[in-house]
């Protein structure tokens, strides 16, 4: 078999342990120099194949690579761009093959969501129709844990850890001020359909009626009155209130609390302020002081509190999909798969890609408590071993350390492309 080149590209919204993916994809693509030879990296995700911006890997030495592991943020550069149909927009497709051909690029890693396992897909079928079949393999990341066919995915342990980990650390401040002060905390944290992050944060719990108090998730409907009675209720019998409202809460018709008349490259609706929608509800109907707080990007950059569990996955995929290349699969999304027994316990499986491309797994209701405003104690066990161990990165002058890579890009050998 000849030697081809690779290419590795990183999509969508980063996670704290995608690079730890990068790290796994590009160390063990160097184990095998009799098939794979260099790695290039996309520079913005997809766009750097479809711009020929491709970055030599093999000019980064084995320190910064290793360094991968623990830095945050996508090291080559990510983005939202969603490729078109095959038969809505050829040429984008064709110019992925011209690139490909002209770098001698026989291997494709998508590290991604459902988005991109989509896009993993198409290019493996329609290489194929080229002519120039391309082994391709999907590498998973989300923080929204929302992939299906897999136990979980790789980087939402992390921000599993970090929401559980700020909740209780603000509730106690609140604990501490609300006979005087505070009476109601609202966090906001990603998820737009799907609660996973949400449930994350009832892992601060030590004891029942602990914080966070009150859970609202994108899979029930939210009711003004009913939320404002809890609240109420609440207050009264703890002196205080803990709320965690997920991006995604929603009316009964479907309108989100938060949705702007933006979207993104995707077509979703833009959201975010769910979090000082609901503070408002509160202030005018119950007078109770408040303060809220929206995570954004807080919550997935934070690898100073990753998860060990996590990266260990993340690391895992990556290094699974070359193994899986190399051994002649193609068209498929390495996966976690959660043994049996009292301990905690995973191997890698594997699941094609059109199972995952452009498929949300929300959270099943057995996972939520029959009001819909909390999570049962099976939807506990299950998040629990996600967010186990620490796995801090080196330290120095009081800050982490984190990898900065040369990326420098190979020489262009086609026309300029228009995206």
């Amino acid at each position: 078999m000849p030697v081809r080149n690779a290419f590795y590209a990183q999509s969508g919204g980063v996670t704290a342990v995608i690079n730890a993916s990068a790290c796994g994809v590009l160390e063990t693509a160097r184990q095998y120099p009799d098939q794979i030879g260099k790695v290039y990296a996309g520079h913005n995700g997809i766009l750097g194949a479809l711009k020929e911006e491709l970055i030599d890997t093999s000019l980064e030495s084995i320190d910064a690579i290793a360094g991968l592991r623990h830095t945050p943020g996508g090291a080559f550069g990510s983005c939202r761009y969603k490729l078109s149909t095959p038969e809505d927009k050829p040429v984008e497709y064709q110019r992925l093959i011209e690139v490909f051909k002209a770098h001698n690029i026989g291997y494709f890693f998508y590290n991604g969501g459902g988005d991109s396992m989509d896009t993993a897909h198409k290019v493996s079928l329609y290489s194929k129709e080229m002519g120039y079949p391309i082994t391709c393999i999907g590498v998973p990341k989300t923080v929204d844990n929302d992939l299906p066919a897999t136990d979980n995915c790789p980087g939402f342990g992390s921000v599993a850890k970090y929401i559980a980990t700020s909740v209780k650390e603000a509730s106690l401040d609140i604990e501490s001020m609300h006979e005087t002060s505070t009476k109601v905390f609202i966090m906001e944290v990603m998820g737009r359909h799907a609660g996973w992050i949400t449930a994350a944060a009832a892992l601060a719990m030590d004891k029942e009626n602990d914080p966070p108090h009150m859970l609202l998730f994108p899979e029930i409907d939210f009711c003004r009155e009913t939320f404002l009675a809890q609240v109420e209720q609440t207050v009264e019998d703890h002196g205080y209130c803990v709320v965690v409202a997920s991006e995604g809460t929603h009316y009964g018709d479907g309108t989100f609390l938060s949705a702007s008349r933006s979207t993104d490259a995707f077509g979703h609706v833009q959201l975010g302020g769910t979090a000082p929608i609901l503070a408002r509800m509160i202030k005018d109907s119950l007078g109770y002081k408040y303060h809220w707080a929206v995570v954004d990007y807080l919550q997935r950059a934070a690898r100073h509190m990753a998860s060990a569990v996590d990266v260990e996955q993340a690391y895992a995929v990556g290094a699974a999909a070359v193994e899986y290349a190399v051994q002649g699969k193609n068209g498929i999304m390495p996966t976690i798969v959660r043994g049996e027994g009292p301990e905690y316990n995973w191997s890698i499986g594997e699941v094609p890609l059109e199972m995952v491309a452009n498929v949300e797994m929300k959270m099943p209701r057995h996972f939520i408590r029959g009001d819909g405003l909390h999570i049962t104690e099976e939807c506990r066990r299950y998040l629990a071993p996600l967010i186990m161990g620490e796995d801090y990165p080196p330290f120095k002058n009081g800050v982490p350390v984190h990898t900065r890579l040369n990326r420098a890009c190979v020489e262009k050998k086609l026309p300029a492309f228009d995206v």
